[in-house]
Formats: C-alpha cells, sequence, structure tokens
C-alpha cells in the first residue's frame, strides 16, 4: 500500500512538472547543432509526453509541445513518406485537441466553410494565440507530408487566415515564423494559379528581418519555393551562399540554422538541374 502511495505521488508530480517539460525540452532542442542527436533522442521524449497526454489529456501545455515536436520531428528527421504522413497527422491531432480544451469556440469552426472560420479568427486574443499557430502549423505539416491530399490543399486559405491572424496580435511569436510560413503559402503556386510571389518574397523578408538577419531557414525557403518558382537562379544561389556563410549558432535557432545550411547545399547542387 505504501509503494501503491509512493508511486501516485510521483506520478502526480511527473504530471504537474509535464507542462513546462516539453517547453524546456523545446528550447533545448531548439539550441542544439548537431542534428543527429537530435533525430536520434527526440524519439524517447515523444513517447514520454505521448505517456503525459495519456494521464492528462486536457493538458493543454502538454497537448501544444507535443504537437510542435511531433511537427519539427516529422517535417526535419522522417524520410518515409507513410511514417512522416503518420506523425504529421499525430501532431495534427494534439494540435486539435488543444484548441478544443482551450478556445472551444474556435474549434467549433476548424472545420466549418472559409466564412465562418474567417470570423471566429479574427475574434482571437493574445491568450490564444498559440492554439492557433499550433493548429496552423499542423496543418502545414501534415500538407508537406502529403501533398496530394486535395481536401486539405483546399484548406490553405484557412491556414493563410490563421497565420495572418497570428502575426496582426504578434509579429515576433515563434521567432516570426507567421512571416515564413506565409513566405511558403504565397510562392506554393505561379500567379496564374493565384499564387503571389511578389509577396512572399516580402514575406521572408519580413522573416529575416524580425530575427535581425539570423533566420537563415527563411532564407532557404525563399530561394526553395519563391527563386525556383520565378527561375531566379541568381537570386537562389545568393541567398543560399549567404545561408552557408552565415554563423548557425543563434538563440532559438541554432538547429534551424544547422538543417538550412544542409539543405541549402542539396540546393545549390540540384539547382545545377532544376534551372
Amino acid at each position: 500500500m505504501l509503494l501503491a502511495l509512493a508511486l501516485a505521488g510521483c506520478s502526480g508530480l511527473v504530471s504537474r512538472a509535464g507542462a513546462g517539460l516539453g517547453d524546456d525540452l523545446s528550447r533545448g532542442i531548439l539550441d542544439q547543432d548537431d542534428p543527429a542527436t537530435v533525430a536520434d533522442g527526440l524519439p524517447a521524449y515523444l513517447l514520454l509526453l505521448d505517456g503525459l497526454i495519456s494521464g492528462n489529456p486536457q493538458g493543454v501545455d502538454l497537448l501544444l509541445s507535443a504537437s510542435r515536436l511531433y511537427a519539427a520531428y516529422a517535417g526535419s528527421f522522417v524520410d518515409d513518406p507513410e511514417r512522416r504522413k503518420r506523425l504529421a497527422l499525430r501532431a495534427d491531432d494534439y494540435a486539435r485537441r488543444a484548441v478544443c480544451a482551450g478556445a472551444p469556440k474556435l474549434c467549433a469552426v476548424l472545420d466549418a466553410p472559409f466564412e465562418d472560420f474567417e470570423r471566429a479568427v479574427a475574434a482571437v486574443k493574445r491568450p490564444q494565440l498559440p492554439l492557433l499557430h499550433a493548429w496552423a502549423a499542423a496543418q502545414a505539416t501534415v500538407l508537406q507530408a502529403d501533398a496530394s491530399d486535395w481536401e486539405r490543399i483546399a484548406r490553405l486559405p484557412q491556414i493563410e487566415a490563421a497565420f495572418l491572424r497570428v502575426d496582426a496580435l504578434d509579429p515576433g511569436f515563434d521567432s516570426g515564423s507567421a512571416a515564413m510560413y506565409l513566405g511558403v503559402l504565397n510562392c506554393l503556386r505561379p500567379e496564374s494559379l493565384g499564387g503571389n510571389p511578389a509577396r512572399g518574397v516580402a514575406w521572408f523578408a519580413e522573416a529575416v528581418a524580425r530575427s535581425g538577419g539570423r533566420n537563415q531557414m527563411a532564407r532557404v525557403l525563399d530561394a526553395q519555393y519563391c527563386a525556383r518558382l520565378t527561375f531566379d537562379q541568381a537570386r537562389h544561389d545568393q541567398l543560399l551562399v549567404e545561408v552557408l556563410a552565415a554563423d548557425p549558432h543563434a538563440p532559438g535557432l541554432t538547429l534551424s540554422n544547422t538543417l538550412a545550411q544542409q539543405q541549402a547545399r542539396l540546393l545549390l547542387e540540384s539547382g545545377k538541374d532544376y534551372f
């Protein structure tokens, strides 16, 4: 009986600590300059978060942390398409559950027609911003993992509206990542199909400026999506050379910048055939 009571006490302690665990873990990962270490170690922490959530299924902070880390792992470290999609869908599920636990009115319109969704998003206030951002980021991750899902492609306006609201509420949230997402969304399609490459370039420039020039992934994505879409090889190569010349170490951006440099080398090489 005493052992059972002791274990119950430990379980409660872990559950209470779990809310801060995800944030602390995220900060440690973001400042890591060895992506292989993250790739090897992150699955264990994902399982830990799964366990903590099973004991606290309405814990908004835990759900947000799990969604963020699953999305990061699926988007950056998984090559197998089916596995990437499966992990991205888990990130999406956790983000949706976080929204429904923390913002029921927003939860009610996640699958509503665009006009209803847009009105609800326009009413989102600053305390709900992390929920809206997590949902939009998870949606983008699933779309990246399965670009053939036309139902999700049709929801691009909802994703864009969500990031626009995040950006309006707090341009610097999550190192200004909303601007980076908006850059990608505007350069997914040529102008003839509804894209807006010029606006995408402007959003990427904004993302770089907000980081004091330290966000190298914004430059890589600009080259990958906007410069290639408009067949601007000179700008494509210039952006990638700047990334490779930069110091990747920056608070909250080290891992992203290190991955950006790896991707820049691949893009420079493949660009010889692309252009």
